[in-house]
């Protein structure tokens, strides 16, 4: 994840934007002949992206690449757990010749340099990843403010939905495991609610518990290990809370859902599978981000249907089969911004990333996420 996921990834969002600078064009309006109708797309001014700790450097980039291309300057606050990255691309940027105060990195909490940014004036978008509750004040501070436009990608609580016709179970279990391990389970997109047909239920989830067993959880220093640390410890008490939650609601902890004792002493815990886990209950609700799998079962395509779209979410989702006209159902009918089928997680800079309801709105890459940082402006000219 280190090697690939960030820089790898980062330095491939800038390539990508770079070649995309001279297909961004303006438009001629088919208007009257005695009158020219032009569209001139032009730079907002000043973009404010702050960005989570998960990803600082890739989803960093997924801002400040197509900002940049488009002729705008940034303010970036990286989070206050996550920030050395950034500041080592902006010292990368004075290096490579950007213009000093055209990419700007500036670090403090949320509550403060976040605020500030926000609510300031001279800011005209604001680009976010990261919580609901946080989404939810930026949009408050741009209302006080000068009425910012804000692009929110926000949580997630992806559905992974396995039918009885999966071509190879064995491979949507191991696929499956990590689309909701990978990262310790910090991925936005993750598969969280993994949804299995009852007939297929309990070997399917001991395919995917054996993955979760196998995996090496352990310092990320060490290249041998799959799975690192959370964030911070209060990242991994709130993981233990849920496991609280999931045994008072009638959850069945599978394997894992306890700390793991390392010798650097940093923050582990063991992946963890849930079963028996109803659609009220706060683990098919709420985001953990952490690596936590609620289990569901379900008996139809409708039921999965219904249940794939049972939470205020809509980021991404998972669907396994063999069918190709149930693959187009569940693709159209389930609320989420990416569909995965028979494969989860992993795309390029070609497709857009964004959520539905209260996963946000807005996308980052793909030539759409050039949408967020420009204007349009028209010019019609008698002639």
């Amino acid at each position: 994840m280190a090697l690939k996921a960030e820089p790898g990834s980062a330095a491939g969002t800038f390539r990508y934007y770079a070649e995309a600078l001279d297909k961004i064009a303006g438009e001629v309006a088919p208007t009257t002949s005695d009158v020219l109708g032009l569209v001139h797309r032009v730079p907002v001014g000043v973009v404010g992206a702050i960005v989570p700790w998960n990803f600082p450097l890739m989803i960093g980039a997924w801002k400040l690449a197509p900002a940049l291309a488009m002729g705008n300057s940034v303010v970036l606050k990286p989070a206050e757990t996550a920030s050395l990255t950034l500041l080592r691309l902006a010292e990368i940027c004075v290096e490579c010749g950007l213009p000093d105060g055209v990419f700007n990195v500036v670090t403090g909490s949320g509550a403060e340099t976040g605020a500030a940014l926000a609510g300031s004036m001279g800011v005209d978008v604001l680009a976010f990843t990261g919580s609901g509750g946080t989404g939810r004040k930026l949009l408050e501070a741009s209302a006080r403010s000068n009425l910012k436009r804000c692009y929110l990608e926000l949580g997630g609580k992806s559905p992974n939905i396995v039918f009885a016709d999966a071509p190879d179970l064995a491979k949507a279990a191991k696929v499956s495991a990590m689309g909701i391990f990978r990262n310790s389970g910090q991925v936005c997109v993750a598969g969280a609610r993994l949804l299995v047909e009852a007939s297929v239920h309990d070997e399917f989830v001991a395919r995917l518990t054996a993955e979760a067993e196998a995996l090496r959880v352990g310092d990320p220093l060490d290249l041998g290990t799959q799975i690192g640390a959370v964030n911070s410890e209060e990242q991994l008490r709130r993981n233990l809370s849920f496991m609280d939650m999931a045994r008072a609601e009638g959850g069945r902890v599978i394997t894992g859902g306890a700390r793991i004792l390392a010798e650097t002493g940093g923050s582990y815990m063991a992946p963890t599978v849930v079963t028996g886990v109803a659609r009220d209950h706060a683990l098919f609700q709420r985001e953990v981000f952490g690596p936590v799998l609620s289990v569901s079962a379900f008996d139809s395509e409708a039921e999965a249907l219904s249940l794939a779209n049972a939470t205020d979410f809509g980021l991404a989702a998972g669907v396994w089969t063999a069918d190709l006209s149930r693959a187009h159902r569940m693709v159209a009918g389930i609320r989420a911004g990416v569909v995965h089928v028979n494969t989860y997680g992993g795309a390029d800079n070609t497709v857009p990333l964004g959520g539905v309801g209260q996963s946000g709105n807005g996308h980052d890459k793909s030539l759409h996420a050039l949408d967020k940082y420009l204007d349009l402006k028209t010019a019609w000219i008698q002639l």
